[in-house]
């Protein structure tokens, strides 16, 4: 019998998306969502047929979600790519140095640092301080007139007073005159890469000699 209210007796008529509701849409796959329109089209109310429109949509909504599941595990699997390859590429830099903004470096016994000056503009006098981890003035270089962009430097290790300095760490700054004031300028110095390892957020992570861990990101040039 056929009530023109709720149908046909006994028969309880729920869209496809209240079923997708009910069920988790990782297990509702193209099979079962066929089997569903199917009986959907069978069990329909002869006097509320289902437009061709609504059919459509459900169609439409079904493959978009499915799309964008299929394209998320497509990205997952892109992203373990790249950070493999990016992890077996920095493995490489074992044993090489690299420049990053770190303001430390490792002076080895007998040996040098070296390290560039970022200049914004032009200027007239560029000096870089060398410091001692008590914070005691070491070496103070003058640069000269130096013309805007990267000027590279190296302290060999001497101090004012003309003996070698101790091995260890030892901080570097620079100073910039431009337009008439004297400011302080980016310095990048070089590393000795030891060890290359993941972070927990999947980034990787330099051990630099005398420094620790730097994130990779921050490496602005690879000697």
């Amino acid at each position: 019998m056929i009530d023109s209210q709720n149908g046909i007796q006994g028969v309880e008529f729920r869209s496809v998306q209240d079923l997708n509701k009910e069920s988790n849409r990782k297990d509702l796959g193209q099979e079962q969502f066929l089997e569903l329109m199917t009986a959907q089209l069978q069990n329909q109310d002869p006097f509320k047929p289902m437009e061709s429109g609504d059919f459509l949509t459900q169609i439409a909504q079904f493959s978009a979600v499915e799309g964008i599941g299929d394209l998320n595990d497509g990205f997952k699997e892109l992203s373990a790519s790249l950070v493999s390859n990016q992890a077996l590429q920095a493995s490489s830099l074992i044993g090489r140095s690299v420049l990053a903004p770190s303001g430390v470096a490792a002076l080895p016994a007998g040996g040098s640092i070296r390290g560039s000056v970022q200049l914004p503009a032009a200027s007239g006098e560029v000096t870089v301080s060398v410091y001692d981890q008590a914070g005691q003035l070491v070496r103070r270089m003058d640069l000269g007139s130096q013309a805007g962009g990267d000027v590279d430097f190296t302290w060999d290790g001497l101090r004012d007073d003309g003996q070698y300095a101790p091995a260890g760490n030892y901080f570097v700054n620079a100073e910039a005159s431009i337009d008439g004031r004297t400011e302080a300028v980016d310095t990048l110095l070089a590393s000795e890469v030891r060890s290359v390892t993941l972070s927990n957020s999947g980034g990787l992570l330099l051990d630099l000699n005398g420094i620790g861990s730097l994130d990779f990101s921050e490496v602005r040039q690879i000697l």
